[in-house]
């Protein structure tokens, strides 16, 4: 067994898939002995502890970024770390609500906002949103969470609004980079392991 299979067989054991476990990204990196392979594993690791964040809020913004992802390994895996971390069914539910609504939310303000036209700002969104106005998981973190996933959607407008609001309730910008931080290891991982 060569240091990738290793590494591989490693990672998959992190994220609760057996060893045989492989997809044509992992063939390709496993075939070409990579050596980015034990940067990945080093990284989805990091996403795991956080001094600003706890292990359920690391494991809902893990969820929420992988169901954003429509990765269903790391869909199981961040479930049962929130169920771990004393997530209740109401913020793993709030997760997967969060990237589903905020799929809808990042198109259509990224669309007002590359148009950059008054006339699309003046008609209204009928975008339901309620699940904002008194979220399970508390106003803050469900900002987070928003955050996060208007990152990783490419929301300049989300992002700006999302990151405004956090700080206004108080959070600490070392909060916010490391939510952003988790989902995007979360993101690179989920390009290898899906």
């Amino acid at each position: 067994m060569n240091e990738s299979t290793e590494v591989i067989n490693e990672l998959l054991g992190i994220v609760g898939l057996d060893a045989t476990y492989r997809n044509d990204s992992l063939d390709l990196l496993e075939i070409g002995e990579s050596k980015y392979l034990r940067d990945l594993k080093l990284n989805f690791n990091s996403t795991l502890a956080s001094e600003h964040l706890s292990g359920k809020e690391i494991a809902l913004v893990g969820l929420s970024t992988a169901v954003n992802n429509s990765n269903k390994p790391l869909i199981h895996f961040f479930t049962a770390f929130a169920q771990k971390n004393e997530a209740t069914k109401e913020e793993i539910a709030e997760a997967v609500s969060c990237a589903s609504l905020l799929a809808s939310n990042n198109i259509f303000y990224r669309f007002r906002h590359f148009t950059q036209k008054e006339k699309y700002t003046q008609i209204p969104a009928r975008i339901r949103m309620q699940i904002m106005v008194k979220p399970v998981t508390g106003k803050e973190f469900f900002e987070l969470l928003s955050l996060a996933v208007s990152a990783i959607n490419g929301c300049e407008m989300c992002v700006n609004a999302h990151e405004d609001s956090l700080i206004k309730l108080g959070t600490t910008e070392e909060r916010i980079f490391d939510a952003v931080r988790i989902a995007s290891l979360v993101t690179a991982t989920g390009k290898v392991i899906y």
